[in-house]
């Protein structure tokens, strides 16, 4: 156990962003599989809201830690452990419950199943915001599925994260897209990431089509609920509609009968991370696009932990706001000038 308390961000009840906590806590040395890094900057994800409330695919063991994706530098290594060490810089991605080894702190002990290398000529932000989104997107359009070029996507909630990865990919496989979002006020942005055309509210299947110019041969969903039924509608014979989020707070209920055959299922990001050949490949499409400058991270805002208890809440709030810009906000912790 190292000797030294390290500044990590905890809950000790479900609820909303006031039952977060900074507490100095002693980490425990790595063992076999871990690595112990200093921890750069975290990429903030939706996932940690719902995990804080109790509502996340994991129930918190409480007390517990948040976090699943950051940027940081090999400090230890575990025992048995090869291919990494002291110095090397990192990106810890989305392959391990928050319980287990949470990232919100100035330094974790993380499993070398969850690194990989940080790609030259990104700073610590755009490092931790990187990841999560295009393995997603990945995973989504070129492994359960398999977009290519003149194909027609709808994005829905494309200001999120997720959505602006996604249009990126559009871009770079040469997919028309059509992005959703509840107003104009990102359009500009959403068109320079990837989007062929935005449309606001909640479009129906005439307008998706019209948009599209025929039906989609693939929508990705972040909302979930009853939505999910236009979307079937404004798909084309054969087409897919996966839904990876649960922005509606209700119940994805399965279209009846009188669609068109259209594929339905959901999506989580450990069907990639989870299986090291799958990941391998979504690590070299990622790399590939950012050595081509078509994949980019986007970060949408820096929130610091120096800042105390009330920046991570803030950052928490943030999370669940319409307001946000496209990509994904981050947590600084500091650590990269001590």
């Amino acid at each position: 156990m190292t000797s030294r308390l390290v500044r990590t961000v905890r809950f000790h009840a479900t609820g909303g962003p006031e039952v977060l906590r900074i507490e100095h806590l002693p980490l425990r040395d790595p063992g076999p599989g871990e690595v112990r890094i200093r921890v750069h900057a975290v990429g903030l994800n939706r996932s940690e809201v719902n995990f804080r409330r109790g509502t996340y695919l994991d129930a918190p063991v409480l007390p517990a830690g948040l976090g699943s994706e950051c940027s940081g530098t090999v400090l230890d290594t575990g025992p048995g452990v090869t291919g990494w060490a002291p110095g090397d810089e990192v990106c810890v991605i989305p392959a391990s419950s928050q319980n287990e080894h949470p990232v919100y702190a100035d330094e974790a002990v993380v499993p070398v199943r969850s690194l990989l290398a940080r790609p030259p000529g990104l700073d610590d932000d755009g490092a931790a915001a990187l990841w999560m989104p295009l393995l997603t997107v990945w995973g989504m359009t070129r492994h359960v599925t398999r977009l290519r070029e003149g194909d027609r996507l709808v994005v829905t909630a494309a200001a999120n994260s997720v959505g602006a990865a996604a249009l990126q990919v559009a871009r770079h496989l040469g997919v028309h897209a059509v992005a959703v979002v509840p107003d104009d006020r990102h359009a500009d942005v959403l068109r320079t990431a990837g989007a062929a055309e935005v449309l606001t509210g909640t479009p129906g299947p005439d307008d998706l089509r019209a948009a599209l110019g025929g039906g989609a041969d693939l929508v990705l969903d972040a909302e979930g609920g009853p939505g999910v039924a236009r979307l079937v509608r404004a798909c084309a014979p054969g087409g897919a509609v996966i839904v990876h989020g649960g922005l509606s707070g209700e119940p994805t209920p399965l279209p009846a009968a009188g669609y068109a055959p259209v594929w339905l299922r959901r999506f989580h990001v450990r069907e990639v991370t989870g299986d090291a050949e799958t990941l391998a490949r979504a690590e070299a499409f990622a790399r590939a696009g950012l050595a081509a400058g078509t994949l980019v991270p986007l970060v949408e805002r820096v929130f610091d932990l120096d800042d105390g208890v009330a920046a991570v809440a803030a950052a928490h709030e943030h999370l669940e706001s319409p307001d946000r810009a496209p990509g994904k906000p981050v947590l600084r912790t500091g650590q990269r000038d001590r």
